[in-house]
């Protein structure tokens, strides 16, 4: 197997939001699968934690957050979000109304991942939408990888014994036969299309499990209009092969 291993070393905490100082190590092998290793050194020195994501058919350079919530769902904090959302700077920059440019530039994409921004606005009393001047600092981002993955990180030393990890994705224009184009007269849900999808798994820190795989429990709102949850699934296609799996573990922090 070939394996791509990128390591951010930080060396504070919950302050940098844009990864750097990464070293890229090549395993070559022609013809094999390629996973990406995101390595967030001195993110903490409390639960050390592998994630790995393994991409789905319709995997197309989506956005995702992934986050820790209490037993009661109350945000804890974020543990990786790509950086587009996390900047306000997209790969294509508005030249005026739903018409882009070619450069990157700045954008307000509420439908994008409206179940994060809301659980984290609402926690730590900040505007619903980061930008370049209000990044996100609370947790750590970076590009959506184009291969596989795995993130080895911490988490912050006082955790309640249960926890939850969850993740939102999205990824924009996969309409289907029922999120049309004029299903909703709304730019903001016309940069969605089908919304964003919500997966999570419970872990019991005093009875921890080999390995954790999050599953689907809801979707955003179509047009990031509020930070509800949405269970009824069955309008969603294609969205739900953008990952084929996530599986966690919780491991030794030597080991990370």
């Amino acid at each position: 197997m070939k394996i791509v291993s990128v390591v951010y070393s930080l060396g504070v905490l919950l302050t940098a939001s844009i990864l750097t100082n990464c070293t890229v190590q090549q395993d070559l092998g022609k013809g094999e699968k390629t996973i990406d290793t995101i390595r967030i050194e001195g993110a903490s020195s409390g639960l050390a934690l592998q994630i790995e994501f393994q991409k789905g058919p319709a995997h197309n350079h989506p956005t995702f957050a992934i986050w820790l919530e209490d037993k009661d769902e109350n945000y804890l904090r974020t543990l990786f979000v790509t950086k587009s959302i996390a900047t306000g700077i997209y790969g294509h920059g508005p030249i005026q109304k739903e018409v882009w440019d070619k450069k990157p530039g700045p954008q307000q994409r509420p439908a994008t991942l409206p179940y994060w921004l809301h659980k984290r606005s609402d926690a730590l009393n900040l505007p619903l939408l980061p930008d370049s001047t209000h990044p996100v600092l609370d947790g750590y981002s970076g590009a959506t990888p184009k291969n596989d993955f795995v993130i080895k990180t911490g988490t912050p030393k006082a955790l309640p014994s249960k926890i939850r990890v969850l993740m939102e994705i999205n990824q924009p224009w996969d309409w289907n036969e029922y999120w049309t184009n004029v299903l909703h007269d709304d730019a903001d849900y016309r940069t969605s299309c089908q919304p964003s999808l919500v997966y999570a798994v419970s872990i019991d820190l005093d009875k921890p499990e080999k390995e954790y795989f999050v599953n689907p429990i809801g979707h955003g709102h179509f047009a990031g209009k509020d930070g509800l949850l949405y269970t009824d699934l069955r309008s969603m296609t294609t969205a739900l092969k953008i990952i084929d799996h996530v599986s966690i573990k919780l491991i030794n922090p030597e080991e990370k």
